[in-house]
Order: C-alpha cells, then structure tokens, then sequence
C-alpha cells in the first residue's frame, strides 16, 4: 500500500500539523496504541493523524537522519497488529505504510476518524489484566479524558462531518482523472505512478475515500468536492458568486454587475476566484518619495489577504446549504460571505475582535486535510491573523467580522486601502451574468498615471501597465507570452509608453526595473 502524501513533507511538517503527528523510536504497541485510540476519536476533528516509528524526536521534531527499524521485523509487527486491533473496543485498524527515509526504513501508521466513536482500548494492551479507557489529543499528548471532556466524547458518537460521509450519488466516472492525478503529483505521493483509468477505485480506497457499505461501498463527499469537475450537480449552489457595484452598494444599489458564477472543483473555484481578483481587482500604486531613490508601494489590497479569505469562505462553508459563496466588490471594500457561520466553541467577542478564531470543532476536516496537502490553507485557526497581518503590513486597515447568535453566516469586510478610497471603479459593460467576459477596469493604474493619460491609452498598453504594476521586473518576452502578443508589438507599445513620460527605466537590460511615473 502507498502513503497519499510524500514521506519527506510528513517528516518536515509541511503536510500535516505537528499536533497530528507522533513520532516513536521503536515498535511499542503499549504507547502507539493508546495514540492510535486517541487519534481515531478525532476529540477536535482535525482529521486523526500519523505515528511514525522509527524516528528520534525531540522538542516534537524528527531527528534527522531517522535511526529506522528493522525490516525483518515488519512482518511480525504486521500479525501483532491484527491482534492488537481486535482489542480496540468497537473494531478499528488503522493503514500501515512501510516507507524509506534517509536510506532506512520506518513505519506510517496512519489514524484516521473513526466512524463509530468513540473507541476505548486498553492502557497496556500487551498485559494480561486489561483496563480498558478512552484516549483522546490533548495538544500533542495522548490523554484518558476526565468529566466533561469524557461527556463531550461520548457525544460524538456516530457524528461523522458532512465531508467525510459516502454519497451515494457519486459514481467512478463522477472523479476526474486529470483532477485527481494532478493533486497526487502536486502533494508528491506515489499514487501519482498509478494508471487511474483501471485503478481509481484502487486509489481512492487508499486515500480513504471511499465507505463501506453493505452493498459495496460509496463515495465520499469530499471526493467530489475536490476532484469532480461539476460538484454543484451533488452540492446546489457550490459556487462563487462576485457582484460589484462600482458606486458602492449604499450610494447606488441599482447599479450593479454580476460576473458569471464561477465553479469547478474546490481547488478551481479557488483558482479561478483568485485570478479574477487579481487581474481585475488589485492594484498596486508607486510612491517616489523626494530626495530618496527608493520607492514605497502598497496594494489596494494585498493579495495574501484575499486568498485567505477566499479558501476560508469555501473551506468553513456549510456544504449541505444552498448557497454560494458571495463576494461583493465595492471602491471602499471587498465582503465574503458563505454560509454557515464560525463554530459555537468560538466566543463571539473573538469574532468581533476579528483575530485568532481557533475552534474546538471543524466542519470540514477531510477538505481542510486536502487543502493543506495543497499549500492552500495552514489550519489551525491562523486564517484570520495572517488576513489582519497583510493588512497591516500594506498600511491597510483591519478587516471586520460579522456573524449572528446562531452563527448561521459569516461575513468579513476586507477595507481598501486609504490611498485607494477617492477613486472609483470602472466596469467593463460585457461583464455580464451571461458569461460575456470582461472586467473592473482601474481608473487609475498606479499613483502616477494620470486619468487623462489614462482615458488615452489602447486596450493592450493598459494590460501592458496591469502587468508591470503587479511586476515591475517582469521581461517584454514574459509579457508577450502572457498576452499572446509577439515580442516586437509589446516593444513598440513600451516604446510609446517611454516617448509620453509614461515609463521609466531604471537599471539594465536584464536587472532593471519599470517605474510608471507622473507625465
């Protein structure tokens, strides 16, 4: 059996919270199975985790080169563990993957949630005399949890997250191989090797995406919400809806554009939603201080914000309600709404305080797993400070964060920059709700254009300056690829861009800088 994720990014933490993984020098059963009873209780459904044996740890990192174990002895751990499982009260077995690190070979048991929760194991399942407990996480410990924490377990029982539970509807063709191949290579697992057509099946049971069933077995939401091309056909309304209002929704509400619903997979919508902000929304603005050569620049809003905002809205959505996700787009702020709103276990005045909103419960742990395989997500509740991070840092102010008593929304308003506020958006009239494509177009690209210089310029030196304010390293050869346009077209318009005033370049051929400057 294959490990889904490559063992070098379990070992170094980039896959998986360092919370969720233990590391073991040697096989000890007595330890590894009261971690393996906590880790498939899933007490914060985080997802489980991993023990790895044959790895030193210290300060809960993996001591590198890893010291291994014995590959003749794998086979006996093997039947241990058979016997073992069968003393977990109800029946679980977790996945054994035998892997190589540093030219030795270690063990990854991986623990997943349990579907019939919560589990009970003895405290040394090796003795003779068997006190059975349950174990949950604490931190990164394996602990017997005591009154209410034993009362909130045993609440659990059969509570399994909407992400993680078999569908049905979903069928073998309904998975993209394409979806689901590129996702193995990006994460670096060895699935990758493996022909999806004739294995699918094969690989989605190892990844744990499939649930048995007395017919067979059915497929898991979250299968389909990360590698089905059209999840909206399970999931009405799985989508991102942009609305903008170019006077601002208050001062103008009739005058409003929607943008075509953009859906896909999760990973695309992501995708797809991003790169829409970024080529029509963002804008950055060069401020050239007087008697000093170097330059200030800021963002209308910095990228790193909404891409935080935009995985969250899809990752903490409720999938089983019928709405998108909403992003309206107005000349002094960008909201996000998706529904429902932030977990009970977080105190409202964390969320009107609009920082940390780490939570005891998450409603998609399966996504968010897979999301954080992707880069896409840090779990963990750090979604929201790295959002008032960027803000800051750009000189923004901090975003605000509304949701209601039955937390059935969640709302944040991420504010325009102050240098930004006094201009206003100009919108592409072919953006329609048809899918006629189009834009917000920037009335003024950077600090130094000008709106008459502006009004002058063609439709490719416009993109021309688009592309320099998001670079001002970027090559006349990345601008022709990116645009379609031959080389010698993208130099007669720099040319003309240079002749007006309207760019500087400063330094040379190849380390040189493009300055949009004030005619």
């Amino acid at each position: 059996m294959k490990l889904p994720i490559n063992i070098e990014e379990l070992l170094g933490g980039k896959a998986v919270e360092n919370d969720r993984i233990e590391y073991k020098t040697g096989w000890n059963p007595d330890a590894i199975y009261r971690s393996i009873c906590a880790f498939a209780n899933d007490f914060d459904e985080t997802g489980g985790g991993y023990i790895v044996v044959g790895v030193k740890e210290v300060n809960g990192r993996p001591v590198r080169p890893v010291i291994g174990i014995d590959p003749d002895k794998i086979e006996s751990i093997e039947k241990e563990m058979v016997g073992y499982n069968n003393l977990m009260r109800p029946y679980y077995q977790p996945r054994l993957y035998i892997e190589e690190a540093d030219g030795k070979t270690i063990l990854v048991i991986k623990v997943s949630a349990g579907e019939r929760r919560p589990y009970k194991v003895p405290d040394c399942i090796t003795a003779k005399q068997k006190m059975y407990n349950y174990y949950i996480r604490y931190n990164s410990s394996s602990i017997v949890p005591k009154d209410e924490y034993e009362r909130e377990l045993i609440d659990l029982t059969n509570r399994t997250p909407f992400d993680d539970r078999g569908n049905d509807q979903i069928t073998l063709k309904d998975i993209s191989p394409l979806l689901l191949h590129d996702y193995l290579v990006k994460v670096k697992s060895s699935l990758a090797d493996e022909p999806l057509t004739d294995n699918m099946e094969t690989v989605l049971e190892q990844m744990e995406l499939l649930e048995l069933t007395p017919e067979g077995y059915s497929i898991k939401n979250v299968a389909a919400m990360m590698f089905a091309e059209r999840p909206d056909r399970f999931f009405k309304q799985a989508q991102v809806e942009i609305v903008l209002f170019p006077e601002g929704r208050e001062r103008n509400p009739n005058n409003l554009i929607e943008v075509e619903p953009i859906r896909g997979s999760v990973p695309t919508m992501i995708k797809e939603t991003l790169s829409y902000l970024r080529t029509n929304v963002i804008k950055k603005k060069i401020v050239k201080p007087k008697d000093d050569e170097h330059s200030d620049k800021f963002y209308n809003y910095p990228y790193q914000a909404l891409e935080e905002a935009v995985v969250n809205s899809l990752y903490h959505r409720d999938w089983t309600i019928r709405e998108p996700v909403e992003i309206t787009i107005e000349p002094d702020r960008i909201s996000i709404l998706n529904f429902s709103g932030p977990n009970h276990t977080i105190p409202m005045e964390a969320v009107r305080e609009g920082m940390s909103l780490r939570s005891r419960r998450y409603r998609n742990r399966r996504l968010g797993e897979f999301l954080k395989e992707l880069d896409l997500t840090e779990g963990r509740g750090t979604g929201i400070p790295t959002i008032q991070d960027e803000l800051k840092a750009n000189g923004s102010p901090k975003a605000t964060i509304e949701t209601d008593e039955e937390r059935t929304y969640f709302l944040i308003d991420i504010p325009c920059h102050p240098e930004f506020l006094e201009e206003t958006l100009l919108v592409d009239t072919n953006v329609t709700k048809d899918g006629v494509k189009g834009g917000v177009k920037e009335q003024d690209v950077t600090n130094n254009v000008t709106n008459n210089v502006t009004k002058e310029l063609t439709k490719r030196q416009y993109v021309i300056l688009g592309m320099i304010a998001e670079d001002s390293f970027v090559t006349i050869p990345e601008m022709s690829l990116k645009t379609g346009v031959a080389t010698r077209t993208i130099k007669r318009d720099i040319e003309n861009l240079q002749s007006r005033g309207i760019l500087i370049r400063k330094g040379g051929r190849r380390n040189g800088e493009w300055i949009v400057s004030r005619q």
